[in-house]
């Protein structure tokens, strides 16, 4: 019979070939994975899931895909193909879809929602006029559409890219004056802004129809944000690259780089941007575009009033929300969107854990002793002090000392050297934290005297070379950076395990840029995943939020001592933050309270150096292997719904399990729900207990037996098929059973376990085979055996 490569290979190709899909410069793109697959913890070991396969993708150019083809087994119906097919499309952006098993060709086309059967392919124009009178594409159109991405064979796009690239030159040679991306943090923004650049720059473009490359502006509010791209991502365009700044300026270029203050006017000077004609530019790209370059009331929104002429392409990593709504009324509706929660969930980016520390400050809230004095002697207004008030109403400093012993501690239980970021309330906050993290790991100073730094503005080039070598996967210091704002985004970090808040994260924008200090994926460094380590209770809210994709889920409660070691773990079921949100002082009020005098100014707010500070509880979240949000429950009660959903009675259960193939194609299937079956039994406590039996007691409250119990009875009731094999073969049966109730199911893997004792005392694999008569006739037997195992 054959299979489903043989019917791809025999009857499927061929019909492709036959409409013209192998001729340059059209292509056929043979079993194409376009996801890496996503990760999921099983055992505790990260591995990854299953990748999402396309049978067939044909293109009409080699950057510009247009149809996807399911292939089934010729022996199958074509049509159970379809719902993947769709699925495919829908994902790659796709307007035509098509299930087959070589006979049978089923086409959706979206252009019109017709579905139907067809004797033929079709060939690539004509899909290609179908697709193009859809879209109402002019030949002017058609042809610059069809311009060719930069080639980059060590970092080819990813199929959401070419789908962000495509969609925004579609929609600017349409003519869209304005166009917004919507690309979570971590999705390669910049890599999708070059090829956007590079398609219009080097297809011929110009919307004022003139003989030249048109005239770009890379726009940004950090110099980061700005040199990294010009000096990499956009390097390909050589000397046709310029960075406006010191206010120096150049008309002979055509791809300039600035940041909005560098061009900006105030009320001591006139806009440097003014003077560029306003329509000096033909393409304006606007990165991090919700960082308020949009708002009516900004001098950036200046800069793109001046130049209202060219077109003007908005990236952003947030969807909208309120506090962003005039990034959307400016740029209208995203033609493209990529969630953190699919980016997680394709592979490309890493899952996360997060860690709920809860000190006693913060959550009974501190009030000072009536006539407390801090470090500058002024008296602290009695109040009752929050989350939210610390370090900018008042500044504890055993809190900060406390949270650093706490890292230092969650440091050594981990990694030392991972890789972590520390976000602060603000840079003299920063410098506290370093100084605390500095003493409490002196040992690894003395080694890197890097090894902790504060990164902020006062740093200047000196927090950007120890930003920089951060970032290079190559250094081993700085490990640990403390900053305020100045790491929110742009830093691209890809081996940064540990994002830290020691501040409150008031806007979801920028608590999702923090979120993607952590995302990056580095594999071949040991970087999977990251932690989230939460202080103050943003990750909690914001997570709880329902326009944040890709919740944690999972939720495990530890209780530290003041040391920072976990005493005692349970599982919790209440999801609520313990901390008084409405606790907090009105800072006008306390600030009111400072003493007027004709003293140098002090600084305004109080410093209170006394006290202690105890971490009282942990919360830990994860993940589930969906990516979506969980009751918190204990592994056992995540296990019996999993295993219901695949079979609804044990009955089912049983039935598969009985086949060895299809046993194996459950443990996978469990494995990618997060389940290692094999592990069940040591997670749960009972390490001696059978993976199917222990799967039907957290299911249907099956009786437990262990795997003695099963072996015994296998023994006792089975008597007359151990009776059947000869003495031989009787003997590697009984050792199989032997093996089977010592370490489990994996020991009847053949021929494998022959290779160890006691079967490799009685000859090779041959010799033991020919005890039965022969290769087939012993596999029979122990299908057979296992079988008989599993039948009651």
């Amino acid at each position: 019979m054959d299979s489903e490569a043989d019917t791809c290979r025999k009857e499927i190709i061929p019909r492709l070939v036959e409409s013209g899909w192998d001729q340059s410069p059209y292509a056929i793109n043979e079993q194409r994975t376009f996801t890496d697959g996503r990760i999921i913890f099983v055992g505790g070991k990260a591995r990854r899931g299953r990748q999402k396969r396309a049978d067939f993708i044909l293109r009409y150019r080699p950057d510009f895909p247009i149809a996807v083809v399911e292939a089934k087994s010729k022996y199958k119906h074509a049509g159970d193909g379809l719902q993947q097919a769709k699925e495919y499309a829908e994902i790659l952006g796709l307007k035509f879809a098509y299930a087959t098993n070589g006979r049978e060709i089923i086409e959706v086309d979206y252009t019109t929602g017709v579905e139907r059967e067809l004797s033929t392919f079709p060939t690539p124009n004509e899909l290609w006029q179908r697709l193009t009178r859809s879209e109402r594409l002019d030949e002017t159109v058609k042809e610059q559409l069809l311009a060719p991405t930069f080639p980059d064979k060590e970092k080819p796009l990813r199929y959401y890219q070419e789908i962000a690239v495509n969609r925004a030159v579609q929609a600017i040679l349409q003519e869209e004056k304005r166009v917004l991306l919507t690309l979570c943090t971590g999705a390669g923004k910049t890599a999708v802004a070059f090829q956007i650049t590079w398609k219009l720059w080097n297809g011929g473009w110009n919307p004022k129809g003139k003989h030249r490359k048109p005239k770009v502006l890379f726009l940004a509010d950090r110099n980061v944000l700005v040199d990294d791209p010009k000096d990499k991502d956009f390097s390909a365009f050589g000397d046709a690259r310029f960075k406006i700044s010191g206010g120096e300026i150049s008309k002979g270029r055509d791809i300039y780089f600035a940041i909005y203050q560098a061009i900006a006017g105030d009320e001591s000077r006139e806009g440097l941007f003014k003077e560029y004609a306003k329509d000096f530019f033909d393409l304006i790209v606007v990165d991090e575009c919700h960082r308020g370059s949009a708002r009516d009331d900004s001098n950036w929104r200046q800069i793109l009033e001046w130049f209202e002429p060219a077109y003007q392409i908005g990236m952003t990593a947030t969807p909208k929300r309120e506090d962003n709504a005039d990034t959307y009324e400016y740029f209208g509706d995203p033609v493209y969107e990529y969630s953190l929660a699919q980016g997680i969930s394709d592979g490309f980016l890493a899952p996360y854990r997060v860690h709920r520390v809860i000190s006693d400050f913060d959550a009974a809230g501190w009030r000072p002793s009536q006539g407390e004095l801090d470090r500058f002697g002024r008296e602290i207004p009695d109040a009752q002090y929050g989350t939210r008030d610390f370090e900018r109403v008042v500044a504890l400093r055993a809190r900060t000392e406390a949270f650093a012993s706490h890292l230092t501690s969650f440091l050594h239980q981990t990694d030392r050297m991972a890789k972590t970021i520390v976000f602060c309330v603000n840079q003299e906050h920063a410098l506290e934290m370093r100084n605390a993290l500095a003493r409490l790991n002196a040992d690894l100073v003395k080694e890197h005297p890097d090894y902790v730094c504060r990164v902020t503005s006062d740093e200047g080039d000196i927090g950007s070379a120890h930003r920089a070598k951060f970032q290079d996967i190559d250094q081993d210091s700085p490990v640990i950076l403390t900053t305020s704002q100045l790491l929110t985004t742009g830093v691209d970090a890809p081996t940064c395990k540990n994002v830290v808040l020691a501040r409150v994260v008031g806007s979801m924008p920028e608590f999702k840029q923090i979120i993607g200090r952590g995302t990056r994926l580095r594999p071949d460094y040991g970087k999977l995943a990251f932690n989230i380590i939460d202080y103050t209770g943003t990750a909690t809210e914001k997570f709880a939020d329902p326009s944040f994709d890709g919740e944690p889920v999972r939720e495990r409660e530890q209780a530290i001592d003041a040391e920072g070691e976990v005493v005692s773990e349970t599982d919790v079921t209440d999801q609520t933050s313990s901390i008084d949100e409405t606790s907090t002082t009105d800072i006008d009020q306390v600030v009111d309270a400072l003493p007027n005098n004709d003293e140098p100014i002090l600084p305004r707010k109080f410093y209170f150096d006394g006290g202690t500070v105890e971490i009282i509880r942990q919360l830990v979240y994860e993940l589930d292997s969906e990516g979506r949000q969980l009751a918190c429950r204990q592994l056992t009660d995540y296990t019996g719904d999993k295993v219901r959903t695949l079979y609804p009675n044990a009955s089912e259960l049983r039935k598969d399990w009985l086949d060895p193939s299809r046993r194996a194609e459950i443990i996978v299937q469990l494995e990618h729900k997060g389940i290692d079956a094999q592990a069940l039994g040591e997670a749960v406590g009972k390490p001696e207990a059978d993976p199917f039996d222990l799967l039907c007691h957290l299911a249907y409250n099956a009786p437990l037996r262990t795997r003695r119990e099963r072996a015994e009875r296998l023994k006792r009731d089975e008597s007359e098929f151990f009776e059947k094999h000869g003495d031989g073969a009787r003997q590697v049966l009984d050792a199989l059973v032997e093996k089977y109730a010592e370490h489990g199911t994996a020991q009847f893997k053949m021929p494998d376990v022959l290779e160890i004792p006691p079967f490799n005392s009685w000859g090779n694999v041959v010799e033991i085979a020919a005890r039965f008569g022969g290769g087939k006739a012993m596999r029979e037997s122990v299908n057979e055996l296992q079988k008989r195992l599993y039948g009651a």
